[in-house]
């Protein structure tokens, strides 16, 4: 017998759902036929359709599997990390992103929490 509830769907083991702004993220743990887990993290954002009772969601989806998840979560850890210390420095020293030093990405020690961070929207990063 298999660790999964067979009474539930195979793609309805979890789901947690993140709003943020303009944004809603869906972390979803599903399940192959041969009963692995994988995760699917979906971005959904609200766009304008053809009536305001029926709006359209324009949604990107990664398929994150069990094989990938150790060095996924190291990466995103990793990544948190650098932003965490470049916030620190910036409170700290007066740090423009214009002056980031990418030397040095790999040994990036743990710092406070992000909090009062700048909220920057994909769409204005072409601007």
């Amino acid at each position: 017998m298999s660790d999964f509830d067979q009474t539930q769907p195979r793609d309805a083991f979890f789901s947690k759902r993140i709003r943020a702004g303009k944004r809603t993220y869906y972390f979803d743990v599903k399940a192959t036929r041969g009963n692995d887990y994988y995760l699917t993290i979906t971005e959904s954002k609200r766009k304008p359709g053809d009536s305001e009772d029926r709006p359209m969601f324009e949604k990107h989806k990664i398929f994150l599997y069990k094989e990938d998840f150790d060095k996924f979560a190291e990466g995103f850890q990793e990544a948190l990390g650098y932003i965490r210390q470049r916030r620190n420095d910036e409170e700290t020293n007066g740090y423009q992103p214009s002056e980031m030093n990418h030397s040095g990405m790999n040994e990036i020690p743990e710092a406070a929490p992000i909090e009062n961070f700048a909220r920057i929207e994909f769409e204005d990063l072409g601007k």
